[in-house]
């Protein structure tokens, strides 16, 4: 077990991320060690899907754990956000499969990966059902990453709960999603409330709790936490949603074909549809969900987003919720330091470009 530790002060970001990092390599590391052959693949496939993410639920769960005074980061903290880490690959790694996706980080996703190069349905149902495994292997490793940090009864007993609940929250959210793919609607409440289960709740809120739970919050404190995280993470969804429709796949490492495709239900949408005339509404119902979308009329989707006035209003929406978040920061009792790294991240959740 790692006994790296982070010392007090301004939040370092990638001091952060290189320890969680740590702990995981790690952790696959002593996995992959059993000289079984079929297990490494699995490890390395881990591994290599694992590179490159943003690691924001770990950093997250830090800046909860100072917010709330805690000091010097122990080992035991970080390995918990190494655990959101994991079951955060267990997440991407199923949602691939359900949203159907060839790339994530501008590689090959693990169900594409697993399939192999012959692309016969027998290859296909095999990586689909082997990339399923390897999820819920990293589930049951964020579990055993979890359990193994070293927490005292107190912590244990304010923290799993809260565990429960984000992976209780994130699977309906995922449920909503999935549910809502293909069923275009102008309900901009229904795309919201999918936000706030999947990402504001599940990204922001609950690792926030987490790590200030670790540090023995009260609920006032909690509750400061919530009143941040909610517009925040929800600003982080509906910029997302931009992005898979605007944004570059050397910055974003998806295409911006995906969603589209899929008929992802997003409010960006939603808006569309709620302000569009009788003939936009026919168009984008024709060319949103259709797997055969290529960049043309991915350009003429875009077209009426502008025309609806929907790409302006999404904007507008993430202006308030970041104004909102920072409004909490005002009477909120965290620590200075703490205060500081949030309002940065208030900013880099709204106004990033991947």
């Amino acid at each position: 077990m790692s006994t790296q530790t982070i010392s007090p002060g301004i939040l370092d970001h990638d001091l952060t991320k290189a320890s969680v990092d740590s702990i995981l390599m790690d952790f696959l590391e002593s996995r992959g060690s059993s000289g079984d052959s079929r297990m490494t693949r699995i490890v390395k496939l881990l591994e290599d899907f694992m590179v490159g993410g943003k690691r924001i639920r770990p950093v997250l769960t830090v800046m909860g754990w100072q917010a709330a005074g805690g000091e010097t980061v122990p080992a035991a903290v970080l390995r918990v956000a190494a655990s959101l880490e994991m079951f955060h690959a267990f997440a991407l790694i199923h949602d691939d499969i359900m949203d159907d996706s060839d790339t994530r980080r501008g590689r090959p996703t693990i169900h594409r990966m697993l399939a192999g190069k012959r692309g016969d349905d027998r290859d296909e149902r095999f990586g689909l059902g082997a990339a399923v495994l390897v999820g819920d292997l990293a589930f049951t490793w964020s579990d055993q990453l979890l359990h193994t940090a070293g927490l005292t009864p107190a912590q244990s007993a304010a923290v799993l709960p809260l565990v429960t609940e984000m992976r209780t929250e994130v699977m309906l959210g995922q449920y909503l999603d999935l549910q809502a793919t293909g069923e275009l609607t102008d309900d901009v409440d229904a795309t919201l409330t999918v936000n706030r289960y999947k990402t504001a709740k599940y990204t922001v809120e609950r690792p926030l709790h987490i790590g200030a739970a670790l540090a023995g919050a009260d609920a006032a404190t909690l509750a400061a936490c919530t009143a941040f995280a909610l517009p925040v993470g929800e600003a982080f969804q509906l910029r997302d949603d931009l992005l898979g429709v605007y944004g570059d796949v050397r910055d974003t490492g998806k295409s911006r074909l995906d969603d589209l495709r899929a008929g992802k239900n997003t409010t960006l949408v939603a808006l569309a549809l709620r302000t569009a005339d009788a003939a936009q509404r026919a168009r984008l119902h024709t060319l949103i969900g259709d797997p055969a979308l290529d960049e043309t009329g991915a350009e003429e989707v875009r077209a009426l987003f502008a025309s609806t006035g929907a790409r302006d209003m999404v904007e507008r929406m993430i202006d308030d919720r970041y104004r909102r978040a920072l409004e909490a920061l005002e009477t909120a009792p965290f620590t200075a330091d703490a205060v500081t790294a949030l309002k940065h991240l208030a900013v880099t959740a709204t106004r990033r470009n991947s």
